[in-house]
């Protein structure tokens, strides 16, 4: 007959109790399994090793030292160019422009040669060209979009050439004719030779911020602007603009753009601004001194337009887009 313990122990699980019991010893049978395994796994991972360190290397000397390879991967050509670009490009263009050999092999090419031959077109921001064995370049491009327009001596002739927003200037190719024709022209600037081509243009950044924003908030604006001129920009922080009636716009280039062409707006359809004025002048804030020439007159006169609005004008910009009249 068993009798109750007077102290019991506080266990709270079975895994808490004393266990005098010693467990199994493994067997022999067991530990040459377990040796095996250990073994195996050894094995296949240094298997994995050695294909991985070997492609390693032969992707290095294909990359590095082309001459050290084997004749049969030199004799393979290439087929296929590959293009990924965001812009306009297409392949029969990179094919022009690598100019590479007929028959050539991946081997056989220099890829930082390659690279410098697309980079001497202004259109190529950055270019990343890779090999893809056994026959396959593939090339990745970022292209440069044209702000504005000029015309210059490029490789003998007169021709329309474009210029980015960093000032780069670029022959152009793959863009859309008709969207080219509503860039306005350059004015006011000094091309110099600089290498295959022309130097960047300086203030071309705050040239792009102005268009950028007359074309996004007052496109009907935008679309009349012909000539964009430079002249003043670095003496005076100014620049001009030309419209196709005749009309010159003076803008402040440390000023806000949008607010000026808000005031632009307001004096054009508001404050009914006649088609014969000959400049307009926004530089100087809320005193906007217009110049005109009436056409029975030659005397050039000047009048001072009403002050620009800042609140109670729920219609001020009819003709604008609506984003334009929210965000006044």
């Amino acid at each position: 007959m068993s009798k109750d313990l007077v102290n019991p122990p506080n266990a709270r699980s079975w895994r808490d109790i004393p266990q005098p019991v010693q467990p199994r010893v493994m067997s022999a049978g067991g530990r040459w399994r377990l040796v095996g395994a250990m073994m195996r796994n050894g094995a296949v991972a240094a298997v994995l090793g050695v294909v991985v360190w070997g492609a390693w290397q032969v992707v290095g000397v294909f990359q590095k030292n082309p001459r050290q390879m084997p004749a049969v991967a030199k004799a393979v050509p290439l087929r296929e160019l590959v293009l990924q670009t965001d812009g306009v490009l297409e392949k029969t263009w990179l094919a022009r422009a690598l100019a590479l050999p007929p028959k050539v092999s991946l081997a056989e090419l220099d890829l930082l040669k390659l690279k410098a031959r697309l980079l001497t077109h202004g259109q190529v921001k950055t270019a990343t060209l890779s090999c893809a064995f056994p026959s396959t370049l593939e090339v990745r491009i970022f292209e440069r979009s044209p702000v504005a327009r000029l015309k210059a001596e490029w490789r003998g002739r007169q021709q329309q050439l474009f210029v980015a927003r960093d000032g780069v200037v670029f022959e152009g190719e793959g863009f859309d004719p008709t969207m080219m024709e509503r860039l306005p022209w350059l004015d006011g600037i000094k091309l110099i030779r600089g290498g295959a081509g022309f130097q960047p243009l300086k203030g071309m950044a705050t040239v792009a911020d102005l268009l950028s924003k007359a074309q996004l908030e007052a496109e009907h604006l935008y679309r009349s602007w012909q000539v964009v001129s430079l002249a003043r920009l670095e003496t005076d922080g100014e620049l001009e603009v030309r419209t196709k009636s005749g009309t010159t716009i003076v803008f402040n280039a440390k000023g806000s753009f949008f607010r000026q062409l808000a005031r632009l707006d307001y004096m054009l359809e508001l404050a009914a601004v006649p088609a014969t004025e000959s400049r307009i002048n926004l530089s100087l804030g809320a005193d906007v001194p217009v110049a005109f020439r009436p056409p029975s007159e030659n005397a050039v006169t000047e009048r001072p337009i009403p002050p620009f609005p800042t609140s109670g004008v729920p219609f001020l910009f009819s003709p604008s887009p609506p984003s334009f009249k929210r965000e006044l």
